[in-house]
């Protein structure tokens, strides 16, 4: 298959010596298109997220004093749990249909599950002040361009330590399910810990897969499509990250 792929050479080894370089260069400008849609989605989610919560909310000199028509609508009636829901509507569209959407469909759903994400967000303005939140976005962007930097240099396999970190998100959303009926601060602030570290474990270990991936991809569309699958996995784990960073670093209202 690798020898119909255009970005690989055939013929003699002084031959594929010379298209090292640009099989390298089709590397790069993979990974390139893949945080490019991710960051296009984180975006779309941050400027859905803030519009929202400004429609949502009326506020005199910066304080919340009251809710909106919009915000009764998506924060208290029945909607609101369309909106928690949707999202994962969504992605699990997106995931199992995965071998049937074209590229323009997968690329399309994205960038609407981001907006959905977006609109679920929109209540942590609720939560936390404007300026801690954009803060910890940071903090967090810092960390994630690390991680995915190391990811994407390092020489070490990372498959073990990501199948563990799947283990522990497994864990992380029992573990949430289970603090609904325990309400323990002591145990949500453990699992916030946890989430933190898996996140970041999951950001490596998802942007040397996608090295590994690359080769897969035998045409210019199944690269474009792998590309938006890519910057999807990439987007829930800076989107987890930032989240849980949040829970530690954010101000309260």
């Amino acid at each position: 298959m690798a020898s119909n792929d255009p970005r690989f050479s055939i013929g003699s080894v002084a031959d594929v010596r010379a298209g090292a370089p640009a099989i390298d260069q089709g590397l790069r400008a993979f990974m390139l298109a893949v945080y490019n849609h991710m960051a296009l989605g984180v975006a779309i989610t941050g400027a859905v997220a803030l519009g929202a919560f400004m429609m949502a909310v009326n506020q005199v000199d910066g304080q919340i004093v009251g809710l909106t028509a919009f915000g009764e609508l998506i924060f208290r009636s029945p909607l609101k749990y369309v909106v928690m829901l949707a999202p994962l509507g969504v992605v699990l569209w997106m995931s199992f249909g995965a071998g049937r959407l074209s590229t323009s469909a997968a690329r399309t759903l994205f960038y609407v599950y981001a907006a959905l994400v977006g609109l679920s967000l929109s209540t942590i303005f609720l939560v936390y002040t404007g300026g801690s939140i954009a803060r910890v976005f940071f903090v967090s962007a810092a960390a994630f361009g690390a991680l995915s930097l190391y990811g994407y240099t390092t020489k070490r396999d990372l498959s073990a330590m990501g199948s563990f970190m799947m283990m522990g998100l497994f864990g992380l959303i029992i573990g949430s399910l289970v603090n609904l009926f325990l309400a323990s601060s002591a145990f949500q602030f453990a699992l916030t810990i946890g989430g933190v570290l898996i996140f970041a474990g999951l950001t490596a270990w998802d942007t040397q897969k996608l090295k590994s991936m690359y080769s897969s991809a035998y045409s210019p569309q199944e690269g474009e499509k792998l590309a938006i699958y890519g910057a999807l996995d990439l987007y829930l784990d800076f989107i987890n990250l930032f989240l849980m960073m949040l829970r530690l670093l954010g101000d309260r209202r």
